[in-house]
């Protein structure tokens, strides 16, 4: 789960709801002033949301780039179906963001974090003409590291037998710090919560469908290592990274990008979300590379 360094948007960008052949899903778009070089689909990951993109809506517009941050399905702002996981197969949601690409005309730049770089890779391995380029960040080869899935497992039992207040408490008192269950399941930095950012965490974690978790968690403990398949689709790749990342350590990164003979960016200062870490590095490396792509 990434922090939002802020909430309000910026002046490029407005949030609507995107109409696809696959239902509605809430978005927020940046445009920038001159006609766009080029449009990017922003997939956010695990327990995320289209927010964790905010700070890069911005200096994505001020480089070109008319840029889309999306809540995938059951994710806050857009529904999910109640009482069913089917909905929420890694397959399905790889074919929602297929239907967002070609909502907004094709030819996008797709990116994926964390989990949302397991789902993007699934819509590219399905079908790649909505798509210009392919960009995974803070997202690895296969399965979560083991400690991860440890945390995960976790999660998803307790998501089970609990509702989702009950489990954000726990997960909470867990943590020791007031701050998100997420977190604690992603390892991220600890450190204080500015109250109307915890406001919002909360909001949006008890907007969240706990299928949606359940699933997408499950996912994320026995994804199987696709790198291969990917390196074969003749489609422009970037990975970019922070220089440490709990989820799936560096290392393993690093050979997937040489496996994907992909761009490789690693932003300093950054952990598991350079999109909210280090925002404005991040934009310069994905603009870099989207213009030669």
């Amino acid at each position: 789960m990434s922090r939002p360094p802020f909430l309000t948007l910026p002046a490029c960008a407005r949030a609507y709801r995107l109409a696809t052949s696959r239902g509605e899903f809430a978005v927020h778009e940046a445009r920038p002033a001159a006609t766009p070089r080029g449009t990017a689909l922003l997939v956010p990951g695990f327990t995320g949301s289209k927010e964790d993109f905010i700070a890069l809506l911005e200096p994505l517009a001020a480089a070109g780039y008319r840029t889309v941050a999306v809540d995938g399905r059951g994710q806050h702002e857009t529904e999910g179906p109640r009482g069913t996981t089917g909905a929420y197969k890694q397959a399905e949601l790889a074919r929602d963001v297929h239907a967002q690409a070609v909502a907004l005309g094709g030819d996008v730049h797709l990116l994926g974090h964390s989990l949302g770089g397991l789902i993007a890779r699934a819509a590219v391995l399905e079908d790649a003409s909505p798509y210009r380029s392919l960009t995974l960040m803070g997202s690895g080869p296969a399965a979560i590291c083991a400690p991860q899935q440890a945390r995960t497992r976790m999660l998803v039992d307790a998501l089970g037998a609990l509702d989702m207040d009950a489990v954000w408490q726990e997960m909470r008192r867990l943590d020791g710090e007031a701050a998100k269950p997420a977190e604690a399941v992603e390892n991220a930095p600890a450190g204080p919560v500015d109250p109307a950012l915890g406001a919002f965490l909360y909001r949006r974690w008890m907007a969240t469908a706990p299928e949606q978790l359940m699933t997408t968690g499950a996912q994320l403990v026995a994804e199987p290592d696709r790198t291969a398949e990917l390196a074969a689709v003749p489609l422009p790749k970037h990975v970019v990274s922070g220089v440490r990342d709990y989820v799936w350590p560096v290392p393993s990164i690093d050979a997937m990008a040489e496996q994907l003979s992909a761009a490789r960016t690693v932003i300093d200062g950054a952990e598991h979300s350079p999109n909210a870490e280090r925002p404005a590095a991040t934009a310069g490396a994905l603009a870099r590379f989207w213009d030669l792509s």
